[in-house]
């Protein structure tokens, strides 16, 4: 592995549970969306929905959370918005006999508040160019799609109004 996702190794997955028994196959899963091509990290995507975030979240969801963060921050990641749209997923979903993973999961989707806010707010391709002289637009990096902005305003939204049984309640 390269340096995406190069800390997955360090997490005993075969001891975590998701919602159909082991989680040894949840770091194939996030590979797959980090390295493969749009049909194959939509469905990978679809699997690790079912597998760690709807109907409820797991152990492995904790566990999965900072990877999900450090592909949507990827930028060659081919479905970024469908890493945050299972982000979102994963802070509406509970798990009502273990509400110690749910509220895990629902911190650790928090944690990537910043992340997220970042991808909401950074001017499209086209506003950079308009506002930049040539030479400094072509250095920078590309910023996030339409699709990922759009994805990352919906979960600053669900974030700011988070509230679960879970969950602490948020001070202002």
């Amino acid at each position: 592995m390269g340096t995406v996702l190069g800390e997955m190794r360090n997490v005993r997955w075969h001891e975590l549970q998701h919602a159909y028994g082991s989680a040894s196959q949840v770091p194939g899963m996030l590979s797959r969306i980090a390295w493969g091509d749009g049909p194959t990290a939509e469905d990978a995507l679809s699997d690790l929905a079912r597998w760690i975030g709807a109907p409820a979240v797991f152990d492995a969801t904790v566990a999965a959370v900072p990877f999900l963060w450090e592909l949507a921050a990827t930028e060659t990641v081919k479905d970024r918005a469908g890493v945050l749209d299972l982000l979102a997923t994963i802070l509406a979903a509970g798990h009502a006999q273990h509400p110690r993973w749910t509220r895990a999961a629902h911190e650790a989707v928090a944690e990537g508040r910043p992340t997220t806010a970042r991808l909401a707010t950074e001017a499209s391709p086209q506003a950079q160019s308009q506002s930049q002289p040539e030479s400094q637009s072509k250095s920078q990096s590309p910023s996030p799609s339409r699709g990922v902005r759009a994805a990352a305003t919906r979960l600053l939204a669900a974030l700011d109004g988070h509230a679960c049984a879970a969950c602490p309640p948020r001070t202002p």
